[in-house]
């Protein structure tokens, strides 16, 4: 009998152990070989402004991409602007929606909605089983599109998150010349790398930026040509960063929102002093926080003085894979 019982607690203790790393493995595969996308047919807009709006400027349009617990159901904001300066709201027209992703065989209508007077509307996503998912939204009248994207995420599931500007660009003003087309942002040496090497070990790749909300286009299409993933991003989506509170609590506060979710943030990359203050504020240590350019290594962190060729071998490739399981 008390061998017995061993064994039992031997399994138990087996079971518990296995327990703990049992988040499913990201796996962007569906995403990024989705079928061709849904083609609406094409309405009149109904309403004469628009019409003139969307003959006349060229289509900002973004979705925020969202990032859920297993169980929990998924509700994605689609913004429908116009301009790259005036971004002025779609209101009041038809927008189709539809999803794509881990398990699918085909996309998923999700309904015809119809833009506020913010230009938003607010896509149901449901139920889903863990895993990443594509969805594409398409303005009924014109059939210009976006795309946000979904992770659904089990409890312990690694992530390795990055600031984008100054931290994987040399500098944090460059967003500014990508988004008016006279210049092209530079990526430190080594951060293509670097990311890819942490994709490959199996880690969620997060970015976590201050761009507002209608850079998101342009910093999608930048880390595309940089090959790197394109999400999860988030950015300022509801003027967050005109609060008196600032960029700290912004981040911070995103962060503890990933934790809540059941994300293990194993390390975190930035280059601000405002960055430092916002992992210290979401609870990262300060051993896995690393801060690249002039303030590297203040406050306790971990420096990376000049780019991430040194940081890939003596770091990034000694980090161990991360635990999870494939689907």
């Amino acid at each position: 009998m008390q061998r017995l019982w061993l064994v039992v607690v031997s399994v138990c203790a087996l079971v518990v152990c296995s327990s703990a790393y049992s988040a499913v493995c990201p796996d962007l595969s569906p995403v990024n070989h989705s079928p061709q996308e849904p083609a609406p047919e094409k309405v009149q807009f109904d309403h004469i402004k628009n019409r003139l709006l969307s003959k006349f400027y060229t289509p900002y349009h973004m979705a925020h991409d969202v990032l859920v617990s297993e169980g929990d159901t998924a509700v994605m904001v689609g913004k429908f602007d116009y301009d790259f300066a005036l971004h002025k709201d779609l209101e009041d027209e038809s927008i189709h929606a539809y999803i794509f992703g881990t398990g699918m065989s085909d996309w998923e209508y999700l309904g015809d909605y119809t833009t506020d007077s913010d230009g938003k509307i607010y896509v149901n996503l449901g139920r889903r089983p863990a895993g990443d998912y594509r969805v594409y939204m398409v303005v009924a009248g014109d059939l210009s599109s976006t795309t946000g994207y979904l992770s659904v995420v089990q409890e312990n599931e690694k992530a390795v998150l990055f600031d984008i500007d100054g931290t994987l660009t040399q500098s944090d003003s460059e967003a500014v010349g990508d988004y008016l087309g006279f210049s092209k942002a530079k990526a430190y040496a080594g951060a293509a790398d670097m990311v890819k090497a942490y994709q490959a070990k199996n880690y969620r790749i997060i970015y976590l930026t201050a761009r507002p909300y209608w850079l998101a286009k342009g910093s999608r299409s930048w880390l595309t040509a940089e090959g790197l993933p394109v999400f999860h991003m988030h950015l300022d989506a509801n003027g967050e960063l005109l609060e008196p509170t600032g960029k700290a609590d912004y981040k911070a506060g995103y962060i503890k929102q990933l934790i809540s979710h059941g994300v293990d943030i194993i390390r975190v990359y930035g280059n601000a002093t405002t960055d430092i203050e916002a992992y210290e504020l979401a609870g990262i240590p300060k051993a896995e926080t690393y801060i690249i350019g002039k303030h590297a290594g203040e406050s306790g962190t971990q420096p990376i003085p000049d780019d991430y060729l040194s940081h890939i071998s003596d770091v990034v490739n000694s980090t161990p894979n991360a635990q999870c399981r494939s689907l």
